[in-house]
């Protein structure tokens, strides 16, 4: 969203707001460490393809990572070989795809609306809370919106500004390379069943030379997704490897059809995407009882721009609710193209009190509750706060860190808001797009900053490594990417799903070859019947675990795991 009047506004105003969008995004680049969820898991596997030349099957310790296609991971990969910093690398992707969907965004909305709707569309996507907390996130999701954006920018225009087989080729060569970046990327194409729609109701002819658009299309499919199931599928199918085969056949069936219609994770209920739109699309779901009503009387009245947009966008939406599992990010991809569609009735939607009222109430809400958490952690005796940070590594310090930068934030969000509305109450939009770059700005630099050392097993991986010194050999067992990828020394593993006993197996081997030299770090409540407890190292506690560990002299002597033994232990 942007100022009301805008051409009455400033001409300062507006490219003002665009350099506080942009730092917001930037802010924290290169301040923090990849932490959980999935950040460490897809770093890892980059930084393995650097150091091995092997990008075609990424790996995760000695195992195949196969639960995603290695996309991602090559942009990451690409990235430090460009900055050669992974502090700054790993999170490139996610900045710079969230800067492609803005532009996107913004062009579509210019496009279908005129150039007055453009900052409508492009700050009415910022202001929203899931879009930069994607963008400063090194998850898929960010780059798979940036990639589901421009194809739908593609076929949109060849729907509905000109037919032309170049577009029509972009479009599904994005929806192509999306596909193979996270298995959903090919949504763009259902906006064709929209436009059919579109047809039908206004009975106009379907366009000439079908066939050879058709072609053009579904050869920039091929050509997009090919990139890498081409080259995968040609060295898996002539490999005598059965890991190979087996990582082919969990990529081209497992992780797609049997993940869709009977997901084994993240069950959740058919209404939970409600939830969702509730609360990370706010502030821009609370116009939901204005943008609705709109919405409905354009589609009655079969205006193609509106029906394409929404009826993608519903069908994006009866998609992912079809399927038992569920995910926040599953249906971020909807969340540019409501945006476009708003644009052109946010500067009549921000004339209304009503409206107004509700968006000051909102960053009236977030200041105060900001400001109070942040006085309560700062305020709070340490046995109030023990619940927080047990299990978490953290130490009182950097909850007094949150604190204040909390407290900053809300200090900053008062004045800005104050300032805004002293000078006009009708600038809702100035303070929206400012107290957002505000909250950014704080996550950047203030909260992922304080939260990294623990949360990214950083804190750990350094009393590991000078408590065993610097000549020690480690091993892991029963670890998580973020171990791995903070170790300052290379380090063995035994697999990363393979069964308990096997990997206890494979490292009392190891311990054996060099006992006085060799560690072995694992989970507390995973040692195994042949550690002598009492000589086990208790070395903290990171991502709500408690880890030790175990000297190669800890192995009580003549003792084997038992071939039905099993950690009693639940996953992360």
């Amino acid at each position: 969203m942007t100022p009301m009047h805008l051409r009455n506004a400033p001409r300062w105003q507006t490219p003002l707001l665009l350099l506080l969008m942009a730092w917001a995004l930037l802010a924290g680049l290169g301040m923090r460490e990849p932490m959980p969820a999935d950040e460490p898991r897809f770093v890892l596997a980059a930084r393995t393809m650097v150091e091995t030349g092997q990008w075609l099957f990424p790996h995760r310790g000695i195992e195949l990572y196969a639960e995603k296609p290695p996309v991602f991971m090559w942009l990451q990969a690409a990235s430090y070989l460009l900055v050669r910093d992974w502090q700054v690398a790993f999170l490139l992707p996610s900045l710079l795809a969230a800067l492609l969907t803005l532009w996107l965004s913004g062009d579509l909305a210019r496009r279908l609306w005129g150039r007055h709707a453009v900052p409508y569309a492009v700050f009415g996507l910022f202001v929203c809370l899931q879009f930069a907390l994607q963008a400063k996130r090194a998850q898929i999701d960010m780059v798979l919106v940036g990639m589901t954006t421009l194809s739908l920018w593609a076929l949109l225009r060849y729907l509905l500004e000109k037919p032309s087989p170049w577009l029509l080729a972009l479009g599904t060569f994005a929806a192509g390379l999306g596909t193979v970046t996270k298995g959903v990327g090919f949504l763009p194409l259902l906006v064709f069943i929209p436009w059919l729609w579109v047809r039908l109701k206004s009975r106009q002819a379907l366009p000439p030379h079908r066939g050879l658009h058709a072609l053009a299309g579904l050869a920039g499919f091929i050509a997009g997704a090919g990139v890498w199931l081409v080259p995968m599928l040609s060295v898996a199918l002539t490999s005598a490897d059965p890991a190979l085969h087996a990582y082919a056949r969990e990529m081209l069936f497992k992780q797609t059809g049997t993940r869709y219609a009977n997901a084994w994770h993240h069950v959740k209920p058919a209404w939970y995407y409600l939830q969702t739109m509730l609360t990370l699309w706010l502030p821009g779901v609370l116009l939901a009882p204005w943008l609705l009503p709109a919405w409905w009387r354009r589609v009655k009245r079969v205006d193609a721009r509106h029906a394409l947009l929404l009826g993608w966008a519903l069908l994006v939406l009866v998609f992912f609710s079809a399927s038992p599992g569920k995910r926040e990010v599953y249906i971020f991809p909807m969340l540019p193209a409501l945006a476009v569609a708003a644009a052109p009735l946010l500067p009549g939607l921000l004339r209304r009190r009503a409206v107004r009222a509700t968006l000051w109430a909102y960053m009236a809400v977030l200041v105060v509750v900001a400001g109070a958490l942040g006085a309560w952690l700062l305020a709070a005796p340490p046995e109030r706060l023990q619940s927080l940070v047990e299990g978490r590594g953290m130490d009182m310090d950097t909850v007094a860190q949150l604190g204040r930068w909390l407290v900053g934030f809300a200090m900053v969000a008062a004045v800005a808001m104050f300032a805004i509305a002293r000078a006009s109450r009708h600038r809702v939009g100035v303070a929206l797009v400012t107290v957002t770059a505000a909250l950014w700005t704080a996550y950047g630099m203030g909260f992922m900053p304080a939260l990294s050392p623990d949360s990214s097993a950083q804190a750990l991986m350094q009393r590991v490594g000078q408590r065993i010194g610097p000549d020690a050999e480690l091993a892991m067992l029963g670890w998580r990417e973020q171990h791995l990828l903070q170790a300052d020394r290379p380090v063995t593993d035994f697999g990363f799903k393979q069964p308990w006993v096997d990997q206890w197996q494979h490292a009392h081997a190891w311990l054996l070859e060099a006992p006085e030299r060799r560690w072995l770090f694992l989970r507390k409540e995973a040692i195994g019947p042949c550690l002598d407890p009492a000589k086990v190292v208790d070395i903290g506690a990171s991502n709500r675990r408690a880890w030790i560990l175990a000297p190669g002299d800890a192995w009580r002597e003549g003792c084997d795991v038992p071939a039905d033994w099993s950690a009693d232990v639940s996953e992360d």
